[in-house]
């Protein structure tokens, strides 16, 4: 129909105000809010109907009252009601069209709290990891001291020392216990779940950023609802005071509304903004809990390393002990040649414990500050990169918010296969 209702609105304002008020330029306000709505209705299906439905609403208002000038029956007053019951009903259809709550998004506020749950438990694993490491380092002691007892009793061969040593070390046993695996277990689940949660949150969202259409659609309804509510109730007023009809419609027209649509599209503008900013939320947290996952598997496969280790010095240690005087010097042999690789796992294992709890903190303090930094014109990302320094990651899939994005979502992808093949 080409936006009946803003054409015949338009128009009418181009007929002689009733009052120097009017002519003072209220009117000319309200023409480019008309303009961009109008060019809205054109290409929305749902607008236009709605805008029809307006458009017929108020058009049956005016001539009732056109008919009764002078005086308002009881049928105009019934009409006028009806009128604008109608147009808020619409309004209201277009709202349940659109259920979500835009302001308080209570989904993003519990992947938050899940994210803080998850790092505060990965932060109890790296202080786990971090006792298993100092009785890593314990044994360690025990070799080094078993290592000097033996080139002490090297000229008698009276091991006695070495040999207690070598059954200290043996009495000590794994210092990875079972507690320990099922810790790590259930914080490295939870990661992944995390992530994936975040992973469709993140889906969902860009879904709701290419809606726009939809909330600019309810917002142009709002305004058109309330430009007519506004007419209606002046021309009721208009009336009244019995002036010709003509001459209340271009009161009605001038009524100065142009900051309204200024103000939905602030209102929206805002909410769009904010949309992004969950956006870039969501992808700190997604990438900082694929640092933590990423660290968790480097710790999974050191501890895994130490282990076979410490295995292989507790067999030559077992050795030792059961053939005494005899297998000691092969034993302390085969153990010189493999205390290398035991220390320079334990180093390596002790730097990724480390790393894991120093990217868990950092990230922690990220998203706290988003909403604060934000409003100091900081993008998320550019928080998340000045404090973690993700620097490896992000070489490998580009920088900016593509690589940022391509990074979670190919470590996602990388996730799954894991998952296939074991």
């Amino acid at each position: 129909m080409g936006c009946n209702f803003s054409k015949k609105t338009q128009d009418s304002s181009e007929l002689p105000p009733p009052s120097s008020e009017s002519e003072s330029g209220s009117g000319s306000h309200l023409i480019p809010d008309l303009t961009t709505y109008e060019a809205e209705c054109r290409t929305d299906p749902d607008l236009r109907s709605f805008d029809s439905t307006v458009q017929q609403s108020t058009s049956r208002v005016i001539n009732t009252l056109a008919v009764n000038f002078g005086s308002l029956t009881l049928d105009s007053l019934r009409i006028v009601s009806e009128s604008l019951l109608e147009t808020n009903q619409e309004v209201v259809t277009l709202i349940l069209k659109s259920q979500e709550d835009i302001w308080k998004n209570k989904e993003l506020l519990s992947l938050v709290e899940d994210y803080f749950e998850s790092s505060l438990q990965t932060l109890d694993f790296c202080t786990a990891l971090g006792r298993c490491l100092k009785r890593v380092r314990d044994t360690q002691l025990i070799i080094h001291l078993a290592l000097k007892h033996f080139e002490e009793e090297a000229e008698t061969k009276n091991y006695l020392k070495t040999l207690q040593d070598l059954k200290d070390f043996k009495a000590a046993g794994n210092p990875f216990s079972e507690e320990f695996l099922l810790l790590f277990q259930s914080v490295y689940r939870r990661q992944e779940t995390l992530f994936r949660k975040l992973q469709i949150k993140k889906i969902k969202l860009d879904k709701k950023l290419k809606s726009v259409k939809g909330w600019r659609k309810l917002s142009n309804a709002i305004f058109l609802a309330t430009f007519a509510s506004v007419l209606i109730c002046s021309v009721v007023a208009a009336a009244i005071a019995a002036p010709p009809v003509v001459t209340a419609l271009a009161a009605a027209a001038a009524v100065p509304l142009g900051s309204m649509g200024k103000w939905f599209n602030s209102i929206w503008k805002k909410f769009e903004n904010e949309l992004k900013g969950q956006g870039e939320m969501l992808n700190t947290m997604q990438l900082g809990t694929f640092i933590a996952i990423t660290d968790l598997d480097s710790i999974r496969v050191l501890v895994d390393k130490l282990e076979i280790e410490i295995e292989a010095l507790l067999q030559n240690a077992i050795f030792a002990i059961r053939e005494e005087d005899a297998a000691v010097m092969l034993a302390v042999e085969e153990i010189k040649k493999k205390l290398s690789g035991f220390v320079q796992s334990i180093e390596d294992l002790s730097e990724h414990s480390d790393k894991c709890s120093r990217d868990i903190r950092l990230a922690r303090k990220v998203v706290p500050g988003w909403n604060l930094e934000r409003n100091l014109g900081k993008s998320n990302l550019e928080i998340f990169l000045a404090r973690f320094n993700p620097g490896p990651l992000l070489a490998i899939y580009g920088a900016g918010e593509q690589g940022l994005q391509s990074c979670c979502s190919k470590s996602m992808s990388h996730y799954d296969h894991a998952n296939e093949v074991s």
